[in-house]
């Protein structure tokens, strides 16, 4: 599974020319789920994501988390993420998921987030999406449960 993060102080999703989600400040959450992904790589990132220190404490220091600014997630699922472009110039999407695990996991990172007690708010799975975001800082962070980076 892998994601992309960034710090924002609004951002928002639209389908077909309608908003489908809209946060204030929180994170922008870009998620790919991989092949062979499973509910544990659900939960690392669940824990990685809501756990990460990219907000500033009272000294302009990263050192809170989205728990600790009453920040918003905003998920949007992007099989892209996986896109493997070593070789020639397209993309090979071979590493994604199919899209009934992608779909499930997708789901299930969002459940398990509303769990922790952030407020979430997503995109459409498999829709042609638009994202408009205002970069806090700006500040973008790549993980990836398999640790590759």
């Amino acid at each position: 599974m892998r994601a992309v993060v960034q710090r924002c102080s609004k951002a928002s999703v639209t389908v077909d020319g309608v908003v489908v989600g809209t946060i204030d400040r929180g994170l922008v959450l870009l998620l790919g789920v991989a092949a062979g992904d499973s509910d544990a790589d659900v939960a690392y990132m669940v824990e990685k994501v809501v756990g990460l220190r990219i907000f500033d404490d009272e000294h302009g220091k990263m050192n809170r988390g989205l728990t600790d600014v009453a920040g918003q997630l905003l998920v949007v699922s992007q099989f892209t993420l996986l896109g493997d472009t070593r070789k020639g110039r397209r993309p090979s999407f071979i590493d994604a998921a199919d899209p009934v695990l992608g779909q499930r996991l997708y789901e299930l990172f969002v459940t398990r987030s509303k769990e922790q007690g952030i407020e979430v708010r997503t995109g459409t799975f498999r829709a042609d999406m638009q994202v408009s975001l205002v970069n806090d800082g700006p500040v973008t962070i790549l993980l990836d449960s398999r640790k590759q980076f």
